[in-house]
C-alpha cells in the first residue's frame, strides 16, 4: 500500500476556495492541498499572479464540513481527506509548462544549476520540463540564448511548486551525502521574500496600467464631449 499523501484533485483551486469560505489556518489549507504555505498566503493577499476560480471540495467529496470544523477548532489539526479524487496517470516524458512560461525555463535551469549542483539533471528534466541537451547547453554556456540567461528561482517563475523544488533538493542532497549546512532556512526565507517582491510588483504594475487605461478613456470621452459640443455650437 503507497504512503504518499493524498491531495485534492485541484490544489490551487481547492486551496483559494478554502480561504475564502473557511477560517483555516494557511498552514492547515497548504498541508492538505500540497502546496507550499507561501502559496496559500498570495491567493488570501490577493498577490497570487493567476486567480483561481475555487473549487469546492465539500460538493466534491474531498472533505465534509465535519472536518472542516475540527479543523476551525484546532489549528494544529490535519486535515483529513474523505474521499480520494480518481487518479489520472500521466504519460511518459516531460512536465508540460504552458507556453507563456516556457521562455522562463533557461533561466530557471540557471538557477538549480548554480544554487544546486548536487541535482542530476535528470532531476532537472523531470522538474522544468526541459531536455539534458539545453540543461548541458545552459551548464556549459553554449546555449544559443545564453547572453540573455539570467539565474531565476523556478518558483518564482512559476515553473514549479517550492515543494516540489524542495523535495528535489532534498533528495539529491541525500543521495551525494551532503548535510544539511543550516543555511537552508535562511535560503528558503529570502526566495519567500524575492517571490512576495515580485508579486506585489507584479499587482502593482497591473494596478497603475489599470489606472493609467482608465485615465486615458476619460480623457478621450473628455475631447469627445468637446468636439461634439463644438460641432452643436456651430
Amino acid at each position: 500500500m503507497s504512503n504518499q499523501p493524498t491531495y485534492p484533485l485541484m490544489p490551487h483551486a481547492t486551496a483559494s476556495w478554502l480561504v475564502d469560505n473557511t477560517a483555516l489556518t494557511f498552514e492547515q489549507i497548504a498541508e492538505f492541498c500540497g502546496l507550499h504555505i507561501l502559496e496559500v498566503q498570495a491567493m488570501a493577499d490577493d498577490l497570487a499572479g493567476q486567480k483561481y476560480t475555487g473549487r469546492d471540495p465539500i460538493h466534491s467529496g474531498e472533505l465534509n464540513q465535519a472536518e472542516i470544523d475540527k479543523g476551525q477548532a484546532n489549528p494544529d489539526y490535519k486535515l483529513k481527506m474523505q474521499r480520494a479524487p480518481i487518479s489520472v496517470s500521466r504519460t511518459k516524458g516531460p512536465r508540460y509548462t504552458p507556453v507563456s512560461k516556457r521562455q522562463d525555463k533557461p533561466d530557471g535551469i540557471a538557477w538549480i544549476l548554480r544554487n544546486h549542483p548536487e541535482v542530476s539533471d535528470a532531476q532537472i528534466g523531470k522538474l522544468i520540463g526541459t531536455t539534458r541537451t539545453t540543461i548541458a547547453a545552459i551548464r556549459d554556456r553554449s546555449h544559443w540564448n545564453i547572453g540573455n540567461i539570467n539565474p531565476k528561482d523556478p518558483v518564482t517563475l512559476g515553473l514549479c511548486s517550492q515543494r516540489e523544488l524542495d523535495a528535489m533538493v532534498a533528495k539529491a542532497a541525500k543521495r551525494a551525502g551532503i548535510e544539511d549546512d543550516g543555511l537552508a532556512d535562511s535560503r528558503l526565507g529570502s526566495d519567500r521574500d524575492a517571490l512576495i517582491e515580485e508579486l506585489r510588483a507584479e499587482r502593482e504594475a497591473q494596478a497603475k496600467a489599470a489606472s493609467e487605461a482608465a485615465q486615458e478613456a476619460e480623457a478621450a470621452a473628455w475631447l469627445a464631449a468637446r468636439r461634439a459640443e463644438g460641432i452643436s455650437d456651430s
